[in-house]
Formats: C-alpha cells, structure tokens, sequence
C-alpha cells in the first residue's frame, strides 16, 4: 500500500492506495479524520473550509468498497451509494469527478495486472434525457448522482424504489442548501460532527468607481465597472463573476464580450437551455473562456481549478453566499481564494464593506431549520401513501423521526391527514383529496392520480410562469423567458439569450418560435422574483458599521477611514465616500439608521402624494413583513387601498395628501400583541393566496 495512507485506521485496496498517493500525496485533516469515522460505519457530518477535500473524503472509502469487490469479479448491477447535491451543475461535476478517478484506477489496475469489473455511475437531474432515465432502471448503476428534487421523484415511483433499496451510503453534499439533517429521531444511530473550521485565508476587496457613487449607478458608472472587470480578467486565466439576476448575467456577459471577445465570455444561469449550461461548465473547465457571468446556478461545490478570481457585482445578501461564491477562486487545496466586490450604490457601498466585515470576523449567517412546516408535511405524506398504504399511526411515527418534526404533535398530523382525505372548498366545490382513508381500520391508500400529484407537486418553491424559447428552424430549446416578457413580446422584436441575439417569429402559448438575429441590438429579458433579500446576520453588520461610522466621524473623517481600510476592504475613494454618506444621512435625517434607532421620514412628492418612508436597515424579511402589516392597518384606518414597498433598508408607503397624523404615530400603527394577527390578515389578502375566499377563510381558522 502507498506510503501516504498506509498509517490510516481504514485499509484502503492498493490500487485505491495508490493512485491517491499518485494523485493528490498527503491527505488532508478532513479526510484522514472522516476516513476513520466512516470506515468504522458512523454516520459522519464534515465541516471544513472550501478546497480541503472533504467531497473525497466522503467518496473513496465507497470507491475502495466497489474496487475490492471488482477485484473478485462479484460486482452485481445494483445501486450501493447514492450522491445528493442541491444543485444540476454541481451534480454534473461530480459525474464527471467520479469518472475519471474510476478510469485512471482501472488504468492501473490494467498496469498492475488486476481484473477489475466495470464500475459504473449515473446521473440524475432534471436534464437527464428519458432514454437515460430508462437505463437507470434497467441496469442500476453502482453510484447515482441526483439532487434533492429528482430523489423526491425516484423515492415517489415504484421501480426507481426497488433500485435504491440496495444503497448502503448516501452523500449530501452541501448539507446548508438543504437545511435539515438526515438521521433523525433514532436512538441507534448518532450523527459524529467533524468540525474543522470554516474559515479560510482570503484575498477580498471592494473595487468603487472614481466617479461617486448615488442612490442608483449611472451608465458611466456601470461601463467603468465592465471596464475594471475586463482588466481583470485579462490578468487571471478564468475569472467567475456573479451576479444576482438572470437578467443581469445575460447583460453583463454581453457587455464583457464587447471587451473580451464574444468567444470569450458565456453567462450561466437556470433559465438557459441544458446545452448552453453545459457548453459553459466544460469550456470554463478546459480553460477556454475568459470569464462566465452567473447567478447562483454556478455557487456551490463545482469544482473548477483555473478559476482564480471571483467578481461580484453588487452585495450578494449573504456571508454564507458570499464565501460560497469567492470559494470558487482557489478551489483546491493550499490556493487563496480571490475576490473583488463591486458595489452599484451607496447603499450598496456600506452592505460591501459590512460583509468584509463579516468575513474577516469569522461570521456565519445562522441555518435556521423549519419547525414541523405543514405543507412539507402534506406533500410528503401524499408521496409516501402514493407508493404503498400506510397505517395512520405508523405513518405518524416514520414523520416524527425526521429532526423538524420531533416536536410535531398528532392533532397537526391529523389535520393534515384529514385535509388530504377530505380535499379543501373552493367555488367549483371540494378538490384536492389525494387519499382514501380507512377510519375504521386506520389506513391511508392512494387515489387514483396521488403519485401523479406527488411528482408533479413537491418542494417549497412556488411555481414561477415561463415560456419555452425554441430556435427556428430545427425547434432546439435555448433556454426560458418569463411568461410576462414572453406576452409582452412582438414579431421582430429582438433579445439576448446565452450571448446570442434572436428576434421573435412567433410568440404561441408557452412557448416563443425565435431566429437568430445575426448581432442585431438586442433588448435584455426579465424574470420576476428572483432577487434575494439580505440576511438578518449581515443586516445586523450593516447596522453596526453604520454606527461605528456615524460615531467615529464626530472626530474627523480620519480614523473612520482607516477602520474601513483596514477592517472592510475600502481603498481611500470607498472609505471616503462610505464616510460622506453616512455624514450626509445624519444631517438629512437628523440620526443615522440602525437596527436600534429607526427613523420615520415624511414628505410630499412631485404630485402632491404623501410619502412615509420608514428606514430600517433590518433586511427585506423583516422590512416586507412589517410594511405588509403597515399597509394593513393604513387601509383600515383611512378606507383607501395604498400602495407600499419595502427594501432591505427602508419601507415606502404611498399616502395622498388628506393623510394627516402625528409622524410618532407611524410606530403606533403595528404593535407586538397584534403583530400575528394583522399580518396573517395582510397575507391572505396578498397574491401570495390567490385561492377562492372560501379557502381563505378555512385556512385562517
């Protein structure tokens, strides 16, 4: 056996041995700490920083476990270990990672004189055509590759339950995207933590334009930005940069090209075609591009070794995002991750300097798992009594032994049963009984069409509307738009999709018929409701800058400055404009914003119109939530619809000019006693219900 692992508690095959010792020397922590505890049969969880090999680590004892049976010519064709990652394009790359470690073990075993049987993986997503789906089935591969969403739909079918029954492993990779932990209420089995840390030595900066920066960038503004970021680029091999919207990858990247090369540049987001993304991934791994503009498509796990600068355009909301995005720099062990911030605002500006902030202080944002959520618990209890009936309370039971139904008592199972079995009231009377149930006898069966309702139906996120793009003429999918650009779309108009510009043939039902355009100047397509909102913990950080500035420069600009050069990434022009802004909100408001000290504004528009604005830098959760009951209690108190809206910084509340009352009373309007029930009034009258009323109204019994 190789040298480098030889000492290890686990006893690795000496081809396995070897080729790790060839590939890669010494292990690392994670890996000899987590080798120990799994090959001793202990669910492990590995907590350790990006590029510390802790997806190896998870993966070779099962490899070593198939290479030693291949060895005795024994391998059968069944599935022993399944791979969960919450992302396709992450999921893509480990298929890929796992293949070429396979051929080159089977390259040495040829070199050394072993037989060794095929060992074969597959890949499971969205994307995966049916032919290979149907392959699945019916010659199971040994390792499958698949994300939380299509495991849901191979657990919810009959034959895709036979080929996972044989897996003795599963793998969750990236374990925060999913919240929630796999081994449950058990007393036989307990989960051993390996925690190394998550801090890793970062280069991380904030990049400001000369020109200062306003409410809103301007379009000087935002070519020198894509100016910076050429320059960039053109000193790294590949650079990643991120982006919060589809709609800005899509604008970015086709700037980017403008300066770089149109073969040089490629954006990379959900909404573009299976092909394109991949296109993107494989030439970003070879080397070939100078830079990818993504959104979250490209943040987790994917392991691209000529990445050596992340940018980020705008704050993206997060410390967690942040580290998981500038972690794509650098993604092998011994590398130091670079990345550059590129704030579009003032605002954008402190958020920016905040989060350096935060990382450089070692910070997390808190995973806050859901407490016994009721509508996970339906969709699961549908999908478990689509595959076989269930007896009430052994059904119970199998629910409580997931970690965030522990604490779930029986009445709120029973409701949820019964709601299933008896279906809900609408306009067109009762709909939704998904299951047949046994009072007598206490059983659950399946009605026809349940596992139809189970596939179709499951996970959290609400459907978004989107139109298919087709190319003309062979009819290749590119990609989506939203349905509302799809309907305001005409013949001729042109637009960007993937760094190519199509102009509309036919807009039909769901779909949009397009050509290329051969370069035309194209508009840019919008997808709705997909910014993210900032977390509680770098609001908290965001507050505090703002107060330690606002204290700092009573003695000067001076010292602030230097505590935002030497804490938060600002060269002289940031911290100095970081240090007028804030100088400029105390004298305007007469006190700076913060967590604690929240400030109501009040002024007349160019219309006349009332404006109220209520600034608090508490984060969208809260600021929506608050501004939704706002709203509420306005509209009871004066008749009259009003519109609001509310921002990570501030809430807005749109009044006419016959609204007359004392400022003060602006932080009377809500109060914690009634905080719940004014809210859950404002939420049904919202279009997050857009059910009949008389569903409504069972819902808020």
């Amino acid at each position: 056996m190789a040298d480098a692992i030889a000492m290890l508690d686990y006893r690795f095959d000496p081809l396995v041995a070897e080729w790790f010792e060839g590939k890669f020397g010494v292990p690392t922590e994670p890996q000899r700490e987590g080798w120990k505890a799994i090959g001793s049969g202990e669910d492990v969880l590995i907590s350790a920083p990006t590029g510390s090999g802790k997806t190896l680590a998870a993966f070779l004892i099962c490899l070593d476990r198939l290479v030693k049976v291949a060895r005795t010519g024994d391998l059968a064709d069944r599935t022993v270990a399944v791979y969960v990652s919450p992302l396709k394009a992450l999921s893509s790359d480990i298929a890929r990672n796992l293949e070429a470690p396979l051929a080159e073990i089977r390259e040495l075993a040829g070199k050394r004189g072993v037989s060794l049987q095929p060992i074969r993986t597959a890949l499971r997503t969205g994307d995966t055509p049916a032919s290979d789906r149907r392959k699945l089935i019916s010659r199971p591969p040994h390792i499958l590759v698949t994300t939380p969403e299509s495991l849901f739909i191979l657990l919810t079918a009959a034959r895709s339950r036979e080929v996972l029954k044989t897996a003795g492993t599963v793998i969750v990779d990236e374990i925060h995207a999913v919240a929630g932990f796999l081994i449950g209420k058990s007393r036989d089995r307990i989960c051993r933590l390996l925690r190394f840390g998550h801090q890793r030595e970062m280069d991380v900066s904030v990049a400001v334009p000369q020109e200062s920066l306003g409410p809103v960038a301007t379009n000087e503004q935002w070519e020198e930005t894509y100016d910076a970021i050429a320059r960039l680029a053109k000193q790294h091999r590949t650079t990643l940069i991120f982006v919060n919207t589809r709609r800005l990858s899509e604008r970015v990247a086709h700037r980017l090209a403008e300066r770089l090369g149109s073969e040089a540049v490629l954006p990379h987001h959900g909404s573009l075609s299976r092909e394109l993304r991949l296109e993107a991934e494989d030439r970003l791994k070879r080397g070939d591009l100078r830079a990818v503009v993504a959104t979250a498509s490209l943040e987790l796990g994917i392991d691209i070794g000529t990445v050596d600068l992340v940018c980020q355009i705008g704050s993206p909301r997060s410390i967690s995002v942040a580290l998981q995005r500038i972690g794509r720099s650098g993604h092998w062990v011994g590398a130091l991750p670079r990345g550059r911030l590129f704030p579009m605002s003032r605002d954008g500006l402190i958020e920016c300097a905040a989060l350096v902030h935060a990382i450089r202080d070692g910070e997390l944002d808190r995973l806050r798992i859901p407490k016994a959520p009721l509508d996970v618990l339906a969709q699961q209890i549908v999908a478990a009594v689509a595959c076989e009936k269930f007896e009430e309370s052994d059904l119970f039971r199998l629910v409580r032994r997931a970690h965030p139904y522990r604490p779930i008592p029986r009445r709120d199972y029973d409701s949820a049963v019964e709601m299933l079995s008896e279906g809900i009231t609408t306009a067109r009377g009762r709909r939704g009984a998904y299951l047949h149930r046994d009072r007598v006898h206490g059983l659950l069966r399946p009605r026809r069409g349940t596992r139809l309702a189970a596939i179709t139906s499951g996970g959290a996120i609400p459907d978004t509307a989107q139109s298919l793009v087709l190319a003309e003429p062979a009819g290749t999918t590119i990609g989506m738009v939203d349905e509302d650009f799809a309907v305001e779309s005409s013949i001729g108009d042109v637009f960007l999709l993937g760094t190519t510009s199509w102009r509309v043939r036919r807009v039909e039902s769901g779909q949009i018929r397009v050509e290329d355009a051969r370069g035309a100047a194209p508009s840019i397509p919008f997808w709705l409701r997909e910014a993210p909102g900032r977390t509680a913990e770098l609001s908290s950080y965001v507050s505090s800058l703002r107060k330690r500035i606002d204290e700092m420069a009573g003695d000067g600009p001076g010292r602030a400055e230097e505590f935002l050069a030497r804490n938060c990434g600002l060269g002289p022009s940031g911290a100095g404009q970081a240090v007028q802004y804030i100088a400029a909100r105390r004298a305007a408001l007469g006190a700076v914003p913060t967590a604690r000290r929240i400030v109501a504004e009040r002024f007349f528009d160019e219309a006349g119109a009332m404006q109220l604005v209520i600034h608090a830098p508490l984060g969208s959760q809260v600021n929506r939530a608050w501004g939704l009951a706002l709203r509420k209690r306005f509209c009871r108190r004066f008749n009259l619809e009003l519109q609001a809206a509310a921002t990570d910084d501030r809430i807005v509340i749109s009044l006419t000019e016959q609204h007359s009352f004392p400022l003060e009373l602006a932080f009377a309007f809500v109060q914690p006693a009634s905080l719940r029930r004014v809210l859950t009034q404002a939420l049904l009258d919202s279009h997050m219900f857009s059910a009949p009323r008389a569903y409504s109204r069972r819902c808020a019994s």
